[in-house]
């Protein structure tokens, strides 16, 4: 709970009132819990995403498993989903809360980045292809609004990095 509330607050972007959700989950252990990440190629002009059976294209993700960090189950479902094993950057890229299914209670989800060569091979899991998409080229999502979030996300770790001088 400790890395899970770290991370919350050390997030660049809070969507859906995530902070105030973690407060009363705190209080409710047990609340549904799920991690992505937001891959960027070096160039920051793609994305990866992996094609899901009825949500359509969404970064690599999935559940926080009982005793495991959601950056731990980030970087674990990213090589799952897409066969890349790598580091994520430090700042997780937002936090947000999601209603999957009416009958189940919302999720508390949080996205971390990675930026990966173009030239990794990727795996992945059956049924659920990844693919590299120009920044600009539009996917189907059954929440568009991520989009715009991954968009600006990435274009935010290309002006730090120009920065930088990386």
């Amino acid at each position: 709970m400790d890395a899970l509330v770290a991370d919350v607050g050390l997030a660049a972007l809070e969507l859906d009132e995530a902070r105030a959700w973690l407060d009363r989950a705190q209080h409710h252990p047990g609340e549904p819990l799920a991690a992505e990440v937001w891959v960027t190629d070096q160039a920051f002009d793609h994305v990866l995403l992996v094609k899901h059976r009825w949500r359509g294209w969404v970064p690599p993700g999935g559940k926080v498993e009982p005793g495991e960090t959601p950056r731990a189950a980030a970087a674990r479902e990213l090589a799952e989903e897409t066969g890349v094993r790598v580091e994520l950057l430090p700042r997780p890229a937002a936090t947000s809360v999601r209603s999957y299914r009416p009958d189940r209670p919302p999720t508390l989800g949080l996205s971390y980045a990675a930026i990966v060569s173009r030239d990794v091979p990727l795996g992945g899991e059956a049924g659920q292809p990844p693919h590299w998409f120009a920044l600009d080229e539009p996917w189907e999502s059954v929440f568009p609004e991520d989009r715009d979030h991954i968009r600006a996300h990435v274009r935010r770790l290309a002006a730090e990095y120009r920065v930088r001088g990386h």
